[in-house]
């Protein structure tokens, strides 16, 4: 028997991304899922063959760890329930909307010495964690470009009715990609820039600890013909530029889950004192996305550079 899950989220990531992924599994068991919409968790639990369920604490009594797929301020309240019981997490990216919200769930992961991870998905692409890896390794890199113009609010799309992605745009819901990447290689961000372009397009500098200087244009609003993902380190090696995945959206997923249930495997007894199970994309790099995003939003809208909460 796999490490038993309940699915949190009705939407078509929930659906189509985690709740298919952990259906098909081998070290996972989806035993329920819970959503706003309980017409929409009744169609998906039936999908799945499981129970739909109308109560977030009973499902997470239920189980052992929780998948969620829902807006970062409804992530938030659940992941914090589910850590307070115990549960391990796999959960989407952002982290949260605010660095005080991502700090009560880091504290709560480390005290209940939970497994945690982040669905950075680019990080669970084989070919890319490689290059990542590589790049950290060999070091000498002064920066990042990156170009992220997706086209996703187009009527008729799975995510044209997301309400927070209108509202917050590709800052946040794109951005952490770039950053998943950057911070490993980079290092930590000190310091923000940022500006408005057409097409809600935020541009915006990095300028990582160590001197390095990153910049990233993003929009979930690009003309359908402009769509474009480019990233691209430069240094003393020349320029290395991160591959196409080698994989689907749904595999990334599986492999998340997989090494998920690794480390919940490998958590230690409450009582025995040890820390927490690390992973590199864990609710840890989760909350050092949402502080950088934090401050590139503060410097988009005033104008000003900002510093990241450390």
């Amino acid at each position: 028997m796999g490490l038993r899950f309940g699915l949190f989220g009705t939407g078509y990531w929930a659906e189509e991304t985690q709740g298919a992924a952990l259906a098909a599994h081998p070290d996972a068991e989806l035993v329920g899922v819970w959503g706003r919409d309980p017409a929409k968790a009744g169609r998906i639990a039936h999908r799945y063959g499981v129970r739909p369920y109308a109560d977030v604490d009973a499902l997470i009594g239920d189980v052992d760890a929780v998948a969620i797929a829902l807006p970062p301020d409804v992530q938030v309240g659940i992941a914090i329930r589910a850590a307070e019981a115990g549960r391990h997490l796999l959960l989407d990216k952002p982290l949260s909307f605010t660095v005080e919200d991502a700090d009560r769930i880091v504290a709560l992961v480390a005290e209940r010495r939970l497994a945690s991870v982040v669905l950075f998905t680019h990080r669970f692409y084989a070919n890319v964690a490689a290059f990542v890896s590589q790049l950290a390794a060999t070091g000498g890199w002064h920066g990042c470009r990156a170009l992220m113009f997706a086209s996703i609010l187009q009527p008729g799309g799975p995510y044209a009715s997301s309400a927070w992605r209108r509202e917050r745009g590709g800052l946040w819901d794109i951005a952490p990609h770039f950053l998943s990447l950057a911070l490993p290689v980079l290092g930590p961000v000190a310091e923000v820039a940022a500006m408005e372009g057409p097409r809600a397009t935020t541009h915006v500098l990095f300028r990582h600890e160590n001197g390095a200087v990153s910049n990233l244009a993003v929009t979930l609003d690009a003309p359908p013909a402009a769509s474009a993902f480019e990233t691209a380190f430069h240094g003393e090696r020349g320029m290395a530029v991160v591959p196409p995945p080698d994989a689907s959206q749904l595999e990334a997923c599986g492999v998340a889950i997989g090494q998920l249930a690794a480390a919940a495997s490998t958590a230690p007894d409450r009582a025995a004192g040890a820390a927490a199970p690390e992973h590199p994309c864990d609710v840890r790099l989760g909350r050092e996305v949402v502080a950088v995003i934090s401050a590139a939003a503060r410097a988009r809208d005033t104008g000003r550079t900002a510093q990241v909460a450390v």
